[in-house]
């Protein structure tokens, strides 16, 4: 009995019902077979049944092609392009593509390099019960900045928003508007996906956390992303253009996402409010 089959016979747990109402895409390289077996395992004792996503493989890409903009990415980015980088991006793309192609109403995108808290599926069954308040749901984050509660989720975790630019891509819920802007509008690639993901404002989408994050993603000592990242660096070469494209997206994200937060948090204290004089009144 090979590896696959004797995890398959091992693993026995009930499909959870929030299982059936999300499409659960997982994002593996057809070489990392270890990753793929961990995470098959994690997903079967959480009970949620998925579609895994053979990744693109950096290895195969060479430039240029259509579906990757070099001279955007050098004047928004200032690096040279990482090819293990744009293999990541084009499938998370793929993911997009492949839940439009069906009827969910929801996607839940996983790299393969997670841990999840014993509480995960509990945090996806409320956020779909709290899904007008969203487009896009971070559950991960390789990012410390602070998070801004707007509602609360479950007992112990709540919506929130980020203020500043947030970095990685490991775990998210979207929906189909989110899905479209993914596949279309992202395309081609501009930026690291976790950074153009960073800039859904400015398509007028939502986006929040769960605060504090239900999934972690794990430094591996061994991906190619990361690995080697000096080689893509320009340092002093790096166009000028790079800080004041920074700087003004810095500035869109922290003004719409700060109304935003003003206009929860209003919207939370008005409810307060009105369920206390409808109390004080009985």
């Amino acid at each position: 009995m090979n590896m696959r089959a004797t995890l398959a016979a091992t693993i026995v747990s009930p499909v959870q019902p929030v299982s059936l109402r999300i499409n659960t895409y997982l994002i593996n390289l057809d070489r990392a077979e270890l990753r793929r077996f961990r995470m098959e395992r994690l997903l079967s004792e959480i009970g949620i049944s998925f579609e895994r996503v053979a990744a693109v493989d950096g290895v195969g890409i060479s430039l240029p092609r259509r579906d990757f903009d070099g001279q955007s990415y050098l004047l928004r980015h200032g690096r040279s392009p990482n090819p293990f980088e744009i293999g990541c991006y084009l499938s998370h793309v793929e993911c997009a593509r492949r839940f439009l192609a069906g009827n969910g109403e929801f996607a839940l995108i996983l790299e393969d390099d997670l841990d999840f808290d014993d509480d995960f599926a509990e945090v996806l069954a409320a956020a779909l019960e709290q899904h007008a308040s969203w487009d896009i749901l971070r559950l991960s984050t390789v990012n410390s900045g602070r998070k801004h509660r707007v509602e609360p989720l479950t007992a112990s975790r709540s919506l929130a928003i980020a203020l500043t630019r947030e970095k990685g891509s490991g775990a998210y819920l979207i929906n189909r508007k989110a899905a479209g802007w993914i596949a279309d509008v992202l395309v081609p690639m501009r930026l690291p996906y976790d950074l153009a993901l960073d800039l859904e404002f400015d398509e007028g989408l939502r986006a929040c956390f769960v605060d504090p994050v239900p999934v972690s993603q794990r430094a591996d000592p061994h991906s190619q992303i990361q690995a080697g990242l000096s080689t893509y660096r320009l340092g002093r070469r790096r166009p000028w253009s790079v800080l004041p494209y920074r700087a003004a997206a810095e500035v869109r994200r922290f003004s719409v996402r700060f109304v935003r937060l003003a206009a929860l948090r209003m919207r939370g204290w008005k409810d307060e409010t009105a369920a206390a004089g409808s109390l004080s009144k009985r």
